[in-house]
């Protein structure tokens, strides 16, 4: 069992290589359908599952730094070439699909209740009301609600590991369904125009900027510049009031690095290479990261309440197709709105980057607009669940 940091961290980034130069190299079908950002969530979930990576103050201190350099470090690098006035192309709908993704999340709470509430222990309901918060927002408004509604601990603790296992597999899923994009929008005959144009234009703007040789000199750039943003937002962002308990100095952080990323994208910074392959390692290490503290071992102590989070995401899951069909919407609106619920700051915008990189900011936006509504969207769900 590894419990010192810096190997920890070492067996972290290994992996990650060994699975990117597969992809990279391995010419086969397998990585179109299975890609390489999800093989490393597997992987590392599963190293952390069997117990490879213990528990120590070295890995949470290495975790702790590390991710809290390299989020906000990404998002940055990976903002250099937005252009905020294309994205403005895009339209209310990605509002509307959120608002559409999170009541449709508080519809499967109530539909999943209502069908299995005769196996639950007293006080699901306000442990399912709490979920919900951290479905349609965050964690912080999961812990806001359980103060509020005076969830018992021993029922917050099932819903706290439908938090862990149901969350990680549909992070996943959704990461696993970026390459069928195009299949679903002609499915559902979305007009992608404006999303296509917009993304073409920006695709060309760093293809522009990516074309140029990249050197040490531009490495080490970005890589300084990533860095220090990310030092200068982590700073400020935990020296600013928490609006409640949603905002907090994790959000700022994002807020500020996201908001220096666009500004200098209007100069002749985001004319410096180097920026998107610096941004892509960094992905794929957060991703890691992130995936090790994930653990699938705790799916068999309370198999009603994991597959009611199953039940949940799926009633989630066909709303959304559903709406989808009728109003013709795309794949990457649907998943970003609906990890914006479901996952939060911490990975709408990765999701959104995967498609592409420029588009981080729907991702960030929607996120945030779920920092703010999901405690009143836990309060909502407390109250449907109360009268079945």
């Amino acid at each position: 069992m590894i419990e010192d940091g810096f190997l920890y961290v070492s067996i972290l980034i290994t992996f990650t290589a060994v699975v990117a130069l597969a992809e990279s190299k391995i010419k086969s079908k397998f990585f179109k359908y299975v890609p390489g950002i999800v093989l490393i969530y597997i992987g590392c979930t599963l190293m952390q599952t069997f117990g490879l990576f213990g528990t120590s103050d070295s890995m949470d201190s290495t975790y702790n730094s590390l991710r809290g350099a390299l989020l906000p470090a990404m998002l940055m690098l990976m903002l250099l070439h937005c252009d905020l006035r294309k994205l403005f192309k895009l339209g209310p709908k990605m509002l509307l699909t959120f608002f559409a993704a999170s009541f449709s999340i508080i519809a499967g709470f109530a539909i999943t209740f209502a069908l299995l509430q005769s196996f639950y222990a007293p006080g699901t309901d306000k442990a399912f009301a709490a979920l919900s918060g951290s479905w349609t927002g965050g964690s912080a408004n999961m812990v806001v609600l359980q103060d509020i509604l005076n969830v018992p601990e021993g029922i917050f603790g099932y819903a706290l590991i439908m938090d862990t296992i149901n969350y990680s597999i549909w992070v996943m899923f959704m990461f696993w369904l970026v390459p069928f994009a195009t299949v679903f929008n002609k499915w559902t005959k979305t007009d992608t125009k404006y999303l296509d144009q917009v993304t073409a234009e920006l695709a060309a703007s760093s293809e522009e900027s990516e074309s140029k040789n990249i050197g040490f000199v531009e490495m080490l750039g970005m890589l300084a510049l990533g860095l220090f943003v990310a030092a200068i937002s982590t700073a400020i962002g935990n020296r600013l009031p928490e609006l409640g308990e949603a905002v907090n100095g994790t959000t700022w952080t994002i807020i500020i690095a996201s908001f220096i990323g666009v500004v200098l994208a209007m100069t002749k910074v985001a004319k410096i290479p180097g920026s998107m392959e610096l941004s892509k390692v960094m992905l794929y290490i957060v991703i890691a990261l992130i995936a090790s503290h994930a653990d699938f071992s705790q799916i068999l102590q309370a198999p009603i309440y994991i597959l009611s989070g199953f039940m949940i995401l799926l009633f989630h899951a066909l709303i959304m197709i559903l709406l989808a069909k009728i109003f013709k919407l795309d794949l990457f609106t649907m998943g970003v709105a609906s990890l914006a619920n479901v996952g939060g700051i911490a990975s709408a915008p990765i999701l959104a980057g995967s498609f592409h990189r420029s588009l981080i900011p729907i991702g960030i936006i929607m996120a945030i607009m779920g920092s703010f509504f999901g405690t009143y969207f836990g309060l909502i769900t407390n109250f449907i669940l109360s009268k079945l």
